[in-house]
């Protein structure tokens, strides 16, 4: 997997685009959270970067050595400094520390880990911190189908539905959950109307 990453991220235009996710955005933006944040599967850190010039303190990683360096670049770029590993997620330092925040933006993983890591997520995350979700839905499926430069895995048990949302994080009290029809403009690889689970949740204590 982190092969293809790293060819995807080699390319000296950025996959994604430069500019934060607008959800992700929008949610920083309205909460002013302060303190660490931490970012799955970051790739060219353009939500890592948004996240520290907010102020937070970021951590994120990736398995993409080309995404690093490419996140690293656009850090300089905004004058802002951000930590980012690359590895397999239970064996990086950031696990070590805690975090205010969490934000899943398009992180979807392989059936095989998926649970597995979002519970490590969720584990990560202080009491009363803040959890950020952007994903494509179970019924993205038949819109990727219809225009492939949407974007989106083509498995179905990689993508998110309500249910699956409270089921993997059931310690998090529900602020935001739904499923909306989006336009995406972003970069070279999310670009059309998909379908996507929007997530904020505040865990319990």
């Amino acid at each position: 997997m982190s092969s293809m990453w790293n060819t995807r991220y080699a390319s000296t235009d950025y996959a994604y685009g430069k500019a934060p996710n607008t959800f992700f955005k929008s949610v920083l933006d309205k909460h002013h959270f302060a303190g660490k944040i931490l970012l799955p599967a970051e790739g060219e850190g353009r939500n890592a970067v948004y996240a520290a010039q907010k102020g937070l303190e970021v951590f994120a990683f990736d398995t993409s050595i080309e995404g690093q360096k490419k996140a690293f670049k656009l850090a300089i770029e905004q004058n802002v400094t951000i930590n980012y590993e690359v590895g397999e997620f239970f064996e990086l330092e950031l696990i070590k520390e805690k975090f205010d925040v969490a934000a899943l933006i398009y992180a979807h993983f392989p059936p095989l880990i998926l649970t597995k890591y979002y519970q490590k997520v969720a584990e990560l995350i202080q009491p009363n911190g803040f959890l950020i979700l952007e994903g494509f839905s179970t019924r993205h499926l038949s819109l990727r189908a219809a225009n492939p430069k949407v974007g989106g895995p083509g498995m179905i048990e990689m993508l998110f539905s309500e249910d699956t949302i409270k089921n993997n994080f059931p310690n998090f009290e529900i602020i935001q959950l739904e499923e909306v029809e989006v336009e995406l403009k972003e970069g070279l690889y999310h670009n059309g109307i998909g379908k996507v689970i929007r997530f904020v949740g505040k865990k319990k204590v």
